[in-house]
């Protein structure tokens, strides 16, 4: 797959996380609609999340050559967590909450996680991440 392969899937990953952040009613529950939603495109949209996030490719992150798509992408997931960062970096914040999101989704597309047990997972992250203090 080419380096544009993730670009249309990572602008779409976006608009659903935007969307979810604000439809939440205060900032905990935005926490958990991000993250609701981010777990709900990958299993609705498997491909594209591999293009993105799974597939080798020459897509570059977390650096000057990151295309704008995922850049918006993290975006929304650091906004919506800034109000929980505290004294913590927010960008290293935002990634160990995503790569917590990643790791769950992947392992349970996996067959890995109990399938079963994913909302309580998410959940989990959740209020771990919300914590103040």
């Amino acid at each position: 797959m080419d380096a544009e392969g993730g670009r249309p899937g990572a602008a779409e990953l976006a608009v659903e996380l935007a969307a979810a952040r604000a439809a939440a009613t205060d900032p905990r529950a935005a926490v958990a609609a991000i993250a609701t939603a981010y777990a709900a495109f990958a299993e609705r949209r498997p491909a594209l999340y591999d293009a993105i996030f799974t597939l080798p490719v020459a897509l570059s992150f977390a650096s000057q050559d990151t295309p704008v798509e995922l850049v918006r992408a993290f975006a929304e997931l650091a906004e919506t967590l800034r109000p929980f960062a505290g004294d913590d970096d927010l960008e290293t914040f935002t990634e160990t909450f995503w790569s917590g999101l990643h790791g769950q989704v992947t392992l349970m597309r996996g067959g890995r996680l109990r399938r079963d047990e994913h909302a309580r997972r998410l959940a989990l992250l959740v209020d771990r991440f919300t914590r103040l203090g």
